[in-house]
């Protein structure tokens, strides 16, 4: 029987608050709640956004281009195993608490922009924040693309959709940092 029947099969769970203790319980909700920084009461997107930066600066010196490229990847991977796992046990398709997503999303950012200077960074982390809440255009097609409704199962899809919309707010960022760099180099 697959994780999905037997889900299906159980009755619909209360939506789960983010606390230190769920945090704790298992190594996928430390992943997906950014270690802690997306138990921030206000903005967890955004402390999560800030937590991510902050990592890539202490791990950007030690890893080559294609060492910082397997990160991302098994970042992916594991990260939509531990947003999956998190988001079923916290009863919600997309928990706020949940910030792996901009963490993977904002890693690849910096890694296609680097190097670069604080304010360059600074305009990066803006223009991302930007994408991942308000979700204009793409991003919110992508928001909505893999969201199951309230009381139904969460599956592997919406573990995918977690991080998907991200990833179109970072490609979003991206593309208008290009073009700011086409016109204005």
């Amino acid at each position: 029987m697959n994780d999905t029947m037997v889900i299906a099969s159980e009755p619909a769970l209360a939506p789960r608050r983010p606390t230190v203790r769920l945090l704790l319980s298992h190594p996928a909700h430390a992943i997906a709640l950014g270690f802690g920084s997306g138990l921030s009461p206000v903005a967890p997107g955004t402390v999560g956004t800030l937590w991510a930066w902050i990592a890539f600066l202490v791990l950007q010196p030690y890893l080559a281009t294609l060492e910082m490229a397997a990160l991302l990847a098994v970042s992916f991977f594991v990260g939509w195993w531990a947003c999956t796992v998190t988001a079923r046990a916290m009863a919600m398709p997309d928990p706020g608490a949940i910030v792996w997503d901009e963490v993977l999303a904002f890693w690849l950012v910096l890694w296609l922009v680097m190097p670069a200077g604080l304010l360059a960074q600074a305009v990066a982390f803006a223009l991302f924040r930007y994408f991942d809440a308000a979700k204009p255009g793409p991003v919110a097609w992508a928001d909505r693309l893999f969201k199951g409704r309230r009381g139904q199962p969460i599956g592997w899809a919406q573990g995918f959709g977690i991080l998907f919309d991200d990833l179109v707010a970072a490609l979003c960022t991206l593309l208008v940092i290009a073009g700011w760099r086409w016109f204005w180099p």
